[in-house]
């Protein structure tokens, strides 16, 4: 018998994981850990840097009308799930990467960018390199489930392999499961990247690691703990 799979990132993108794995014949268990909201932010000024830095797709879904300051600029996205909100967002010059932060601001840095403006979330991974500027701003959090959501606790009672998108999805999940008195054991996870498996920790049932970011590899890779 298949295993389904767990969908634990937050909306929008639980539903498009689960839109894709339903594409493959895949059956799916939707429970978010976490509800992203946006906060209040200051924008600097656009003529103080050369580009922009996404690391998730929710800067650009939820940095709200101050984005718009920024259209002139280059976007240097990770993933391509990133990209498309940006474009979504309203700009026009994105250059995807598929690898993590550090890696897209080394890329700015052989393109000739000295000055990056990072919008990312509360959580987040502080990326930096010697030959440019990084300035952060935080536009949206993500708040996190108290305990497991019952369809999530049913589901990996049932077999289901859990997705883990992010680093903090990996560690929330782990502090649940046994917070909920689960056995790391009974669990099968697969993680988007080498990051995220490392902050999943060891003595689940079985793991993956997608061979690349994005949910097509993940789905690959979960697929196949799935029998």
């Amino acid at each position: 018998m298949s295993r389904a799979l767990l969908v634990l990132r937050p909306e929008p993108g639980a539903s498009a994981t689960a839109a894709r794995a339903a594409a493959l014949n895949l059956p799916t268990v939707t429970a978010p850990l976490f509800t992203i909201v946006p906060l209040d932010w200051s924008a600097p000024d656009p003529a103080g840097f050369d580009a922009l830095l996404l690391t998730s797709a929710n800067a650009a879904r939820h940095g709200g009308v101050l984005l718009a300051r920024y259209a002139g600029l280059p976007v240097y996205a990770v993933g391509a799930a990133t990209a498309a909100a940006a474009r979504t967002a309203g700009f026009a010059a994105v250059a995807v990467g598929d690898a993590d932060g550090e890696a897209m601001v080394a890329r700015a840095a052989q393109d000739g960018i000295s000055r990056l403006l990072h919008l990312t979330g509360r959580e987040h991974h502080a990326v930096a390199h010697p030959s440019l500027h990084v300035e952060r701003r935080i536009v949206y959090a993500a708040q996190a489930v108290e305990q497991l959501p019952i369809r999530a606790r049913a589901a990996l009672g049932a077999g289901a392999v859990a997705l883990l998108h992010s680093p903090r999805a990996a560690t929330s999940l782990r502090a649940l499961v046994l917070a909920a008195g689960l056995e790391l054991g009974d669990i099968r996870v697969a993680a988007i990247s080498p990051a995220v498996s490392a902050a999943a920790g060891g003595g689940w049932n079985a793991s993956i690691t997608a061979d690349s970011l994005g949910d097509d590899a993940l789905l690959a890779a979960a697929a196949r703990l799935c029998d």
